[in-house]
C-alpha cells in the first residue's frame, strides 16, 4: 500500500487520544521488525532514520531510507517514513528524494534566537515541498554520546512561554520538547514532569513529541500520553533487544558463521518490542 503520511497518523493518534510510536531505523532489519509488529496487531507505526543512522550509512540517506520505504509500501497497515535529528542542511535538502513525509530539525543546540532562525528557514524549505516539520526546544540529552542533564541544569526543561511564542515564530507542525527523558537509557528509571507537559499542551498549538522513551517506564508513557504528548520515539530499546538477542546465540555457539542465523532472532526481539509499544501507546489506560 502507499507510504502514509506522518502528520496523518500524528492527527488519527491525537483524535483518538493515543499517541503515534516512531522506532529508529538503522538496519534493514530494524525496518522489517517493526513493520511486522504493525501488521502483527493492525497498529500504525513510523519509521524514523536519523542523522547519525545516515552517518553510519556513510553519509548516505538514500540507500536506507528507500529500502525502509519499500518495506513500509509492502505493509498491510499504515506506516510513514521520518527523518529524525537534522542538523545537516544538505541532509534536510535530501529529505524529499529520500521518500520520508517529515523531517525533525534538530536546532535545539543552538541559541535560542539562533535556533529560531534556523528552524524557521528549514519549517518554510519543508513546508514549500509539502513536508510536515518537527522541532526541538530544550535539551534532552543523550544524544551522541552526551550525559543525560541534571533535572535542574539551565535549559534542561522546555519552558511554555517560551514554546508558544517559538512554535509561532518558526511555524513547525510539531514540538519535541524536554520534560524529563534523555536519549541512549538502557534502563527505564526516567521521570517525567507531568505538570509541565500539561503546561507545555495548553500553551503550545501543536503536538508534542517525548523523544529518549526508551528510559521511561510503560506507566510513565501512559500517563504522558494522556497528558498531551501525541509523537513518542523509540529507539534503543530497540537496540537493547537486537544486541541482547544476537549476543545469546553467538555465546552458544561459536561455531556460527551465517548471519541469518542470529540476525533473524535480533529482528524477531526487536518485533516483540516494538509490538510492546504499539500495544501500550495505541490502547493507554486500558
Amino acid at each position: 500500500m502507499p507510504l502514509s503520511s506522518t502528520a496523518d497518523l500524528v492527527r488519527r493518534a491525537m483524535g483518538r487520544g493515543h499517541a503515534a510510536a516512531a522506532f529508529n531505523v538503522i538496519t534493514l532489519e530494524h525496518a522489517e521488525a517493526i513493520v511486522d509488529a504493525a501488521e502483527r496487531i493492525a497498529v500504525p507505526a513510523i519509521l524514523q532514520i536519523s542523522e547519525n543512522a545516515v552517518r553510519y550509512r556513510g553519509g548516505r540517506v538514500l540507500p536506507i531510507a528507500r529500502a525502509a520505504a519499500e518495506v513500509a509500501r509492502a505493509a498491510a497497515v499504515d506506516v510513514s517514513l521520518h527523518l529524525d535529528h537534522v542538523r545537516d542542511e544538505d541532509l534536510l535538502r535530501q529529505a524529499a528524494d529520500a521518500g520520508v513525509s517529515s523531517v525533525m530539525y534538530d536546532a535545539a543546540g543552538l541559541p535560542y534566537a539562533a535556533n529560531v532562525e534556523a528552524t524557521r528557514r528549514a519549517a518554510d524549505w519543508a513546508h514549500e515541498r509539502g513536508l510536515w516539520i518537527e522541532a526541538e526546544l530544550g535539551r534532552i540529552g543523550g544524544k551522541d554520546g552526551e550525559a543525560p542533564l541534571d533535572a535542574h541544569a539551565p535549559g534542561a526543561r522546555t519552558d511554555p512561554d517560551q514554546a508558544a511564542a517559538y512554535v509561532a515564530a518558526t511555524r513547525v507542525d510539531a514540538l519535541a520538547v524536554a520534560v524529563g527523558s534523555s536519549h541512549a537509557m538502557t534502563t527505564r528509571t526516567a521521570t517525567l514532569d507531568h505538570v509541565l507537559i500539561a503546561k507545555l499542551r495548553d500553551a503550545v498549538g501543536v503536538p508534542l513529541v517525548l523523544h529518549g522513551s526508551s528510559g521511561v517506564s510503560d506507566e510513565e508513557l501512559v500517563r504522558a500520553t494522556a497528558g498531551g504528548i501525541v509523537k513518542i520515539n523509540i529507539g534503543t530499546a530497540l537496540n537493547v533487544a537486537f544486541t541482547s538477542a544476537v549476543r545469546a546465540h553467538l555465546a552458544g555457539d561459536g561455531a556460527v558463521t551465517d548471519p541469518r542465523a542470529y540476525l533473524s532472532l535480533g529482528r524477531a526481539a526487536m518485533a516483540d518490542t516494538v509490538t510492546h509499544f504499539l500495544r501500550l501507546l495505541a490502547s493507554p489506560g486500558d
